[in-house]
């Protein structure tokens, strides 16, 4: 952590102070009378997998908050088990947003929430979060909340695991780059470039990031209109899940998505102990999962793992922050995880117990690396965070000490930002951003 010069414990107890407050007020000012959103200007509405990570933030100093958070999620999950990536503020004017409500047009879809919402997913790591929450300030009302979120945490890893297996291999598969969390990563180019679409296309829309942040940062019109035409297959569709493989161009199985869905039954086997339910058949999930991203993603000649593009059958070979991810599973193999720590300390990624410069987003040795745009380059926290749990999990505490400190001084160089720069730590997206506080909480609650 930065410290002023000479200062020792009082400068460092100061600062941790500091950081708590921005935190704590950047949740507070986020907060939409039952949900927080990502951001005031960019992202005005709740996202799925934000609130997650919010949530588990929230725990450290409004738990009731992080309760309401999750509870209003799922509030609008879907009768087939599916929690939308957007749920959808009805008090916000049309426009406020692209793609917005009309643009999804959920209402008319037998099964979707009364409210408004996107219809595609993103990661679950809800699971994860609820069960984060109920340890971090565990009572009654804890283990009420998680008692009523369990068959919703059910359902959801059934829709994954069930309606979304379209390769057969017990993993699941996103139908949008949107899916993955990392918009457009460029794991996503070799499946995108399949699938048919110009970018005049986008003269029809008006786009809401490029108003609120730098063009050249924000994907290109090409690429929207690629997302267009994915979110136009899938509800044309009714954004059902059945016969993907014969109509929806765009089918890959992501590291991180499933990830996070191995992670799920971990965290769901505890949630059941708590709330006398049976944790085997998590457990044994789990395991299959772990084993599954294994033999499915795994590459063990370049010692990480990649999406699956159902599509070709191949593994799409770009080396990102997607395939450091797996680190997270504490079942991980003994080979997988070496060659993991290897490759995030390798100069691709540079994690160190003491980092001179930000874990990136896309192995920063590559042509394609971009230090400023979305997703191509640039530090996230949320990713950040995952690696360090799972370094945590893998007992090299050496390296969680060095990417905990290098999250601390993103904060303390550029505020709560939505992203930073891999070299120079600058602050890039939106300000005052939602999970870059919760997760900043929970880094400086652990020593």
């Amino acid at each position: 952590m930065s410290t002023a010069a000479g200062g020792g414990a009082p400068a460092r107890a100061r600062e941790t102070g500091a950081l708590w407050r921005l935190a704590v007020a950047t949740l507070d000012g986020n907060w939409e009378h039952d949900h927080t959103v990502p951001s005031r200007t960019l992202y005005p509405h709740q996202w799925s997998w934000d609130s997650a990570f919010v949530a588990v933030g929230l725990a450290h100093v409004r738990p009731d908050r992080a309760w309401r958070e999750l509870r209003t999620l799922f509030a609008a999950q879907w009768a087939d088990g599916r929690v939308p990536h957007i749920v959808f503020n009805p008090a916000l004017r049309a426009g406020s947003y692209f793609p917005g409500p009309a643009f999804w047009d959920s209402a008319r879809v037998p099964g979707a929430p009364a409210v408004a919402t996107s219809g595609i997913v993103q990661p679950p790591l809800h699971a994860l979060a609820a069960w984060l929450v109920h340890r971090r300030a565990p009572s009654e009302r804890s283990r009420a909340e998680l008692a009523w979120l369990y068959p919703r945490l059910v359902a959801w890893q059934r829709y994954l695991t069930g309606r979304r297996d379209v390769g057969g291999a017990g993993l699941a598969c996103i139908v949008h780059p949107w899916e993955s969390g990392l918009d457009n990563s460029p794991a996503w180019d070799p499946p995108l470039a399949a699938v048919p679409a110009d970018a005049a296309v986008m003269r029809a829309y008006r786009r809401h990031d490029t108003v609120h942040a730098d063009a050249a940062h924000r994907p290109t019109d090409l690429d929207y209109a690629r997302y267009v035409a994915l979110v136009d297959a899938y509800r044309a569709g009714g954004y059902r899940d059945d016969g993907l493989d014969g109509r929806h161009p765009f089918l890959v199985e992501c590291p991180l998505l499933n990830t996070a869905l191995g992670l799920a039954e971990h965290a769901l086997a505890a949630i059941a102990r708590e709330t006398g339910a049976d944790p085997g058949p998590h457990r044994e999930r789990a395991v299959r999962i772990t084993a599954a991203l294994v033999d499915r993603l795994y590459d063990p000649v370049g010692g990480t793992f990649h999406p699956r593009d159902l599509r070709t059958g191949r593994l799409v070979p770009a080396r990102t922050a997607l395939g450091l991810m797996p680190l997270a599973l504490p079942g991980l193999p003994a080979r997988p995880v070496a060659a993991l720590l290897a490759e995030a300390c390798s100069t691709r990624f540079g994690l160190a117990a003491r980092m001179d410069r930000p874990l990136p987003s896309h192995d920063r040795t590559a042509p394609d690396f971009e230090p400023l745009r979305y997703w191509r380059g640039p530090s996230w926290q949320n990713l950040n965070w995952l690696l360090w749990r799972g370094l945590r999990a893998h007992h090299r505490f050496d390296l969680a000490a060095g990417l905990r400190d290098s999250m601390i001084d993103l904060v303390v160089t550029a505020g709560c930002h939505e992203y930073f720069h891999p070299d120079t730590g600058a602050g890039l997206g939106s300000p005052a951003f939602g999970w870059t506080a919760a997760l900043l909480l929970d880094v400086l609650a652990e020593t």
